[in-house]
């Protein structure tokens, strides 16, 4: 059980030395404020990394996120400014995420083209369309109730704060615990073994390219409340922040192995970096090469855990 868990534990054992650093020597980082808006600023990627654990366990990978979650923040903002109500606009934006989503796992899972193809074309074309169409500009004129969901900026944390609670929780629950779970696992540690026993793996893979396309479109919608202008180029980045803190909270990038709650200490560890260099006195140019540093070495141990499974597996059929 202890071994299951190293990877979690030692994230975890990483960022409490990291805060105890921080305790420390910066004492205004665990000021309310400082902690608000770090919450902010990572509860998109958390979101979105959700979802993209999921998609990475079956060995898939999606790098459209960020375009997804550009077109989504833009037509969530959009609909609220012709006067749709906030649970429909927010609707309006799962639904353009789960339709973007949908069309990459129809690609990948039944026309059979490799997910990294797919969804680099899906980003190109989403970013390049919605950059003609908007020729650039910021969607402003929004509705006064559209800002922080109509509540105050401690209200919207508060609640958000409460509804990434729940997500995470259901993810956890629902991988370990439901059949879609253990067939999520199934197909992405072998799919044609998992196809044998009656799992249809094409259509776990279009299910989770489809779910991940519905949190980036709610992430991009709860994003965009956050202020009173919409930018058109919203997301840029997004995706190499959420596949870097899916793979160092242990997911392994060939996919069948990793855990919900290594994903949400990745997120923390890498979303806390930035800050935590510009209150330690450090350059904010080190902030990169550190992420870097964390996710070479994650992607490293990723390896040595696979070689590791595999000489014991053979060594179990020598035997």
């Amino acid at each position: 059980m202890m071994h299951r868990f190293s990877r979690e534990l030692t994230l975890a054992v990483t960022i409490l030395l990291l805060m105890l650093a921080l305790a420390v020597f910066a004492h205004g980082y665990f000021s309310a404020e400082n902690m608000a808006d770090l919450f902010l600023e990572n509860m998109p990627v958390m979101i979105v990394a959700l979802g993209m654990t999921l998609t990475i366990l079956t060995g898939q990978i999606d790098i459209s996120v960020g375009s997804i979650f550009a077109v989504s923040s833009v037509v969530a903002a959009v609909a609220a400014r012709a006067g749709f109500s906030l649970l429909t606009s927010a609707l309006v934006a799962c639904c353009v995420g789960a339709l973007c989503g949908a069309l990459n796992g129809v690609l990948v899972a039944y026309v059979r083209v490799p997910s990294i193809v797919v969804t680099l074309a899906t980003m190109v074309a989403l970013r390049d369309a919605l950059r003609w169409l908007t020729q650039g500009a910021w969607i402003g004129n929004l509705p006064d109730h559209f800002q922080w969901l109509g509540t105050s900026q401690r209200s919207f944390t508060l609640a958000t704060l409460l509804l990434l609670v729940v997500l995470i929780a259901a993810s956890a629950l629902g991988l370990h615990n439901l059949r879609v779970g253990r067939a999520v696992y199934a197909t992405g540690s072998n799919a044609a073994a998992a196809h044998r026993v009656g799992i249809d793996t094409s259509r776990v893979t279009l299910a989770v390219f489809t779910l991940t396309g519905i949190l980036t479109g709610l992430a991009a919608m709860l994003n965009a409340t956050r202020f009173n202008q919409v930018p058109s180029n919203s997301g840029l980045g997004l995706e190499m922040k959420v596949i870097a803190a899916v793979v160092v909270g242990g997911t392994a990038i060939t996919g069948g192995s990793g855990s919900i709650a290594g994903t949400v200490l990745g997120v923390i560890l890498l979303g806390s970096i930035g800050t935590a260099l510009t209150f330690l006195g450090v350059s904010a140019y080190w902030e990169k090469a550190f992420e870097g540093a964390i996710i070479l070495g994650a992607l490293s141990l990723n390896v040595l855990a696979s070689y590791r499974a595999r000489h014991r597996k053979e060594a179990l059929l020598a035997v």
